[in-house]
């Protein structure tokens, strides 16, 4: 079985990219899992630039094919903040409950359409001989007026999808995976991987 180094070190990611990449005949091991530990300056100005230097430098570090994916939520209201910034926002050490109150805070104020918001996630691959792919997508919705749900991490508690009439927190997994940002930008990845494997 061909195995793919998929560069990050955060566990709740890493459990929605094994159960989107179920069905697919390959072994996804973390950072961790490769006895990799190395840091990774993201530089990049977009979602699409800091996947791939994460791709690319932990492809050339281990020879494997190596994914990556940088995600964020964008909050029109405020200039799409936090943006690339997102784990980053208000120091990776502050804990997601106090990060999503500060937010629902700066929109006090905004009303309906005016709280427009979405996750993004870009995903690189890059392979052994060279080549570097990106696929990147979206899920829209709208800030919440509180947390609400425990399910996913990070910002799923403040992201309320109205066609679903529930933030991604609220949703399980199985749900939230078919229409989240990560899960369309895997299932499009996996054709580029069926095409390259």
């Amino acid at each position: 079985m061909k195995k793919i180094i998929f560069a990050t070190t955060n566990k709740g990611k890493m459990d929605e990219i094994r159960m989107i990449m179920k069905d697919f005949d390959v072994e996804i091991v973390s950072m961790k899992d490769a006895g990799i530990y190395a840091v990774i300056e993201e530089t990049g100005k977009t979602f699409e630039e800091n996947a791939v230097i994460k791709a690319e430098n932990i492809m050339k570090l281990t020879g494997c094919i190596t994914l990556a994916d940088d995600s964020g939520l964008e909050i029109d209201y405020i200039n799409k903040e936090p943006g690339v910034y997102s784990a980053r926002y208000l120091g990776e050490e502050t804990p997601y409950c106090v990060k999503n109150k500060v937010l629902i805070d700066r929109l006090t104020g905004a009303k309906g359409e005016e709280r427009s918001a979405r996750f993004v996630c870009a995903i690189a691959a890059a392979f052994p001989d060279g080549d570097t792919i990106v696929k990147r997508a979206t899920i829209e919705g709208q800030i919440g007026y509180e947390e609400k749900g425990t399910n996913g991490f990070g910002y799923d508690p403040i992201l309320y999808v109205p066609e679903y009439g529930k933030t991604t927190g609220e949703m399980d997994p199985e749900e939230k995976n078919k229409i989240s940002h990560r899960g369309k930008a895997l299932e499009m990845m996996k054709e580029v991987l069926k095409e390259k494997l």
